[in-house]
């Protein structure tokens, strides 16, 4: 699947994007209690571009010009913004 093939609630995406960039961490607070550190990422293919949610230790496993391989992730739109999550049930891997 392609970046430009994306829309907001898609369920069971795969694909393989390079990192452009990856933002600074920063600490957010779970709607279930407690925190979680954050930080976004953008990733892209030939096709465009779109923001990758790293959570915890992801944080440090990607750097800018690593390729990726997401498997079964999400997207959501948060402040009118696509981007793709990992969550539980994906995986992540560094090609």
């Amino acid at each position: 699947m392609k970046i430009s093939e994306l829309k907001a609630g898609m369920r069971n995406v795969s694909i393989v994007a390079k990192v452009d960039s990856v933002g600074e961490p920063r600490t957010v607070n779970l709607r279930a209690g407690g925190t979680n550190t954050v930080a976004d990422a953008t990733v892209s293919d030939e096709t465009g571009s779109i923001k990758l949610s790293l959570w915890g230790d992801d944080i440090s496993k990607v750097q800018a010009g690593d390729r990726l391989s997401i498997e079964n992730g999400y997207i959501n739109t948060f402040k009118g913004e696509n981007s793709i999550s990992i969550g539980k049930f994906g995986k992540m891997t560094k090609l």
